[in-house]
């Protein structure tokens, strides 16, 4: 089969594809024939070297695929059939054409949601899904602040939010994503953190409050501005480094708020805590797509062996959802 690499950390161009040998199911997981793959942050910290794989996990980069059910290995209890469609999350693997799961992070794609679309969404699904309410607990009229409003956490975060009963605030880079954000994705309060101070510009458009909860992608440059963005009892959930990994702390602001932070990365769990994540997917966010609540939204696909450029593109920036790979 083929499969992209990484030859040595670095830009897109490390990405190389080469023929290998295709995995073979052990205990307890499935076969898929990988349709398509999406692209996310963590592949290109791992292209960069900054994210290796988890131990025993797949030195292919990629979390997320939608594809075919080709063959069970032994002790298999999921009820799946050769030829369903299906949605997978991975610890890696996923730009490649077919992969070994473990059949707990296997998942039937939602009714009305096509097999490339349904690729974009089991990484951003069970990453919004887990951190927003399973960890913050979100509850219905809170007021929530997502970093990144374009990106694929960002618009399934916006989305998931809304459809919760929150209102959602939300950060992006120019006035076109703003308004993006607001008009296209429901946002109630979008700001171009390039041009304004977000926790003042947030307090400004909330009636004076901060945000109850914080999804965080930026990690150590934000530390600082989202303590300040809090209200009162406030949990801000750090889940990406793209800022950086150290920053001070006023520990003073933090225990005046009451507030809490808590860091949590999803790729590294057992698969027995990835399984619950997705059953809850499965039960909560799937019923949304379905009936139209949240929209999956691809930006671009890529054929496999384009995979450099896919990454040249999503570096970019300029994408509004998720980027795809084509098998």
């Amino acid at each position: 089969m083929k499969a992209v690499y990484i030859s040595e950390p670095g830009g897109p161009e490390v990405l190389e594809v080469r023929e290998v040998q295709a995995p073979v199911a052990g205990t307890g997981e499935v076969l898929i024939d990988v349709v398509a793959a999406g692209l996310n942050r963590a592949d290109v910290q791992q292209r960069k070297g900054f994210y290796p794989p988890p131990p025993g996990a797949s030195e292919i980069p990629g979390l997320e695929v939608s594809g075919r059910i080709a063959g069970f290995g032994p002790g298999v209890t999921k009820a799946f059939s050769i030829g369903d469609k299906v949605v997978a999350l991975l610890a890696g693997g996923g730009y490649a054409q077919r992969v070994a799961v473990p059949a707990g992070q296997v998942l039937r794609i939602p009714d009305g949601v096509d097999l490339v679309t349904a690729a974009s969404l089991p990484e951003v699904a069970a990453t919004v899904y887990s951190n927003l309410i399973m960890t913050a607990q979100l509850q219905p009229g809170e007021t929530v602040l997502i970093h990144g409003a374009t990106g694929g956490i960002g618009t399934m975060a916006i989305q998931l939010a809304k459809a919760f009963g929150a209102r959602v605030a939300t950060t992006a880079g120019n006035a076109e994503k703003v308004g993006t954000a607001k008009a296209f994705l429901g946002a109630d309060i979008a700001i171009n953190y390039a041009e304004e101070d977000f926790p003042a510009s947030l307090r400004s458009q909330n009636g004076g409050k901060g945000a109850d909860v914080i999804l965080d992608v930026v990690g150590a440059k934000y530390l600082g501005r989202n303590i300040d963005a809090l209200a009162d009892y406030g949990r801000l959930v750090v889940i990406g480094l793209q800022g950086g990994v150290k920053a001070e702390l006023d520990l003073g602001q933090l225990l005046r708020k009451r507030g809490a932070i808590i860091a949590t990365a999803l790729r590294p769990r057992p698969v027995e805590e990835k399984t619950v994540i997705m059953n809850a997917v499965r039960d909560a966010v799937w019923p949304m797509l379905t009936d139209g609540r949240i929209r999956p939204l691809v930006a671009k696909t890529f054929p496999l062996d384009q995979a450099a450029a896919a990454h040249t593109y999503f570096d970019s920036g300029d994408h509004v959802g998720k980027v795809l790979l084509l098998m």
